[in-house]
């Protein structure tokens, strides 16, 4: 396992940065272990929701945690984030595009390179749930 602590700056988007960054280092399995900093609009589904409810203005990240998979140049993420708004309501759920950041975020990643991430059907959920595979050889195809 290989850490990779990131800053990231204001208008970034959360999710897009997190994903950049991870493919970035040639990897194709990361975990978010842990991320906080300050969100100018945000985007989460709850859970079972079809659609996300959108914030708007002065958000924090009180922790963000989850999986980064790539199966080919297609990326999947499941991260998780709570949010404070700034009447100091908490809210969580998976995080969206369009999580843009306002001051910073400071993220720890964690990259497995000795492993593979996908995503397949699972008919027992009902959900594309991760599938966790060791990366084979340097001459053999993934």
């Amino acid at each position: 396992m290989q850490t990779l602590p990131i800053r990231l700056n204001p208008g970034d988007d959360l999710r897009a940065a997190i994903e950049a960054a991870v493919r970035g280092a040639d990897c194709r399995a990361a975990f978010v272990v842990a991320g906080i900093g300050s969100l100018s609009g945000a985007g989460l589904r709850f859970a079972g929701a079809e659609q996300p409810r959108r914030f708007a203005g002065d958000i924090e990240i009180l922790s963000l945690a989850g999986s980064i998979a790539f199966d080919g140049a297609h990326s999947s993420s499941h991260v998780h984030m709570a949010l404070s708004t700034a009447s100091g309501e908490v809210f969580g759920g998976h995080i969206m595009p369009g999580c843009t950041v306002r001051t910073t975020a400071e993220v720890l990643l964690a990259l497995l390179p000795e492993w593979d991430f996908s995503r397949a059907p699972d008919a027992a959920t009902g959900y594309l749930e991760l599938v966790v595979r060791a990366r084979k050889g340097d001459g053999d195809e993934p």
